[in-house]
């Protein structure tokens, strides 16, 4: 042993030896808090990672994938889940966080200040289920991003362990001295071993302390070095996220479910329910749908309570919104309002007369849609004829439901073959139920009796449960059939009696012009019959919600 280290080593005062250590007592007595979240966040945040994780087997699975190539990786997706949760995610300071967990928060301020988050950010805050959709987006560039800082994580993790047994040698440090005071006893005095103690606790937490800061400075130089990469990545996963989110609130929006209805939804059943409007028959034809549903919306918007319609002259009355120019000119001559008041009161005033379409169905509207085997073939681009005729019931269905009235929906195809499906005006349509009806296809050949029989039933039963006649019936289909006389005699009675309208809409085929020529079976039976050649064109049925 050298001189300075017997020096050291001698019996000291313990005020002098608590000194010599003192900035190790800090330490030992309060060491610093280190964060494993780099997302600040209350417990009802956390509850809602917590459950939406229990629910979803597709982030489990995630997260041990991931886990394969990072400890931490739970942790990971919990914070990718807050920033898209939480209305206004507030990252902690670098200053506080785990070495360990350095790189989720390098990874999160990247994903906040990708250009696309924004977006992203629109669709999910609030809503634990686009947020965990939005973070299973992710996992693609997830992956990528945890193999490509490998060397960033590795180095983290050593300066996160160097951390700790730094933190642990200034605890040893405190209880050197905690024995070295019981030592002392009431002379004040500690004895050389116990001085010497002290002196090694002392060397051993500055030589942590050093390793700390060496393993803290290549972590540092790895990370810069990582970064790059890493916010090339979150720009790519955010970019991601956005899009699905959006896919799926249009996909949504097409079936006409609206956002509240699924935010009320448990997690299970809006995942099932995600899955099935991606996985169905018709999901290929979702935007078809959509565009169809906003066109009815549109022309909805357009109507107008006593709306005048198309000019056709000048009649007489008392409707001032009508009133000719010079009939308000005469207004302007204080001698002559007497006149025109007089006119006004007899109902003589000169107006624009004008024709209009009378939307006059007051019971319920019910969709004819034909099945049968040659309504699944593609017409003009590659939209089967099927797809079009659904997404048209579909619409009809909206515009039941806006007005009020009950909708029916009869898929048929041959005469043995039809199911109808009822949505009441009185409740809500199931989105399942919506689904179902669109889903179903029966195949087959073409019968018009039995379907528009039942549809006519259907109007009579609500006429007398309701009272409620002026009933409207679609039929959309590609075929002509024939009609018995008999039926047609019969057909025609209860039509006279219930006053509803039979709309026919002929799907356009190699036989369309012979099935809808005059004198033709649906020329015949139809009020209102108009044949559809371009299935990509919604707004060639656009009359057809104005006046329904």
């Amino acid at each position: 042993m050298d001189e300075e280290t017997q020096r050291l080593d001698a019996p000291q005062p313990l005020d002098t030896l608590t000194r010599r250590a003192g900035r190790w007592l800090a330490r030992s007595a309060a060491p610093a808090e280190r964060h494993t979240t780099a997302v600040v966040a209350d417990p009802y945040d956390r509850v809602a990672w917590r459950d939406v994780y229990a629910q979803s087997a597709a982030l489990r699975e995630l997260a041990a994938q991931l886990l394969t190539r990072h400890a931490y990786a739970p942790d990971l997706l919990a914070d990718v889940f807050l920033c898209a949760y939480q209305a206004a995610p507030r990252l902690r300071d670098r200053a506080v966080m785990a070495p360990s967990h350095l790189l989720h928060h390098q990874v999160v301020a990247a994903l906040t200040q990708s250009p696309d988050f924004a977006a992203l950010h629109r669709d999910t805050a609030g809503d634990a289920y686009a947020a965990a959709l939005a973070v299973l987006a992710q996992s693609s560039a997830l992956r990528g991003l945890l193999e490509r800082s490998r060397e960033a994580r590795e180095r983290s993790g050593r300066a996160d362990q160097a951390r700790q047994r730094a933190e642990a040698a200034a605890a040893d440090v405190g209880e050197a001295l905690r024995q070295a005071a019981e030592a002392a006893g009431g002379q004040g005095e500690v004895p050389a071993p116990a001085v010497a103690a002290v002196r090694r606790a002392v060397e051993a937490a500055e030589a942590a302390e050093d390793e700390a800061r060496r393993e803290d400075g290549a972590a540092a130089q790895a990370m810069a070095a990582a970064v790059p990469g890493i916010r090339s990545a979150a720009r790519t996963a955010a970019s991601a996220a956005a899009e699905a989110v959006r896919q799926e609130a249009a996909l949504m929006r097409a079936w006409g479910v609206e956002a509240g209805e699924t935010e009320r939804m448990p997690f299970d059943e809006r995942a099932r329910l995600a899955e099935r409007l991606r996985s169905g028959r018709l999901a290929a034809w979702a935007d078809l749908i959509g565009r169809f549903r906003q066109m009815a919306a549109g022309e909805r918007a357009r109507r107008v309570e006593h709306a005048t319609g198309e000019l056709v002259g000048v009649t007489l009355g008392d409707d001032l919104s009508r009133v000719i120019p010079s009939e308000l000119a005469v207004l302007g001559v204080p001698e002559l309002r007497a006149v025109f008041a007089a006119r006004y009161a007899a109902g003589e005033l000169m107006l624009y007369d004008s024709r209009g379409e009378q939307n006059t169905g007051k019971g319920a509207i019910v969709a004819c849609v034909d099945t049968s085997h040659s309504m699944y073939a593609e017409g003009p681009g590659g939209i089967t004829r099927e797809a079009w005729s659904k997404a048209c019931a579909l619409a009809l269905l909206d515009q039941a439901r806006q007005a009020g009235r009950d909708f029916v929906g009869i898929l048929f195809s041959a005469a043995d073959k039809l199911q109808v499906f009822r949505f009441p005006a009185g409740r809500p349509a199931p989105v399942t139920e919506v689904l179902d009806f669109a889903e179903t296809f029966l195949g087959g050949g073409t019968d018009f009796q039995r379907p528009l029989g039942t549809a006519a039933k259907i109007l009579e039963e609500e006429f007398d449960d309701a009272s409620r006649a002026r009933g409207d019936i679609v039929l959309i289909t590609d075929d002509a059939c024939e009609v018995s006389e008999n039926w047609t005699r019969a057909w025609n009675a209860v039509k006279r009696r219930l006053d509803f309208r039979l709309f026919g809409i002929a799907v356009a085929t190699p036989d369309t012009a012979t099935a809808t020529a005059t004198g033709s079976v649906l020329e015949s039976l139809c009020d209102n019959l108009r044949t559809v050649d371009d299935l990509t064109d919604v707004h060639t049925t656009a009359d057809l919600f104005r006046v329904i």
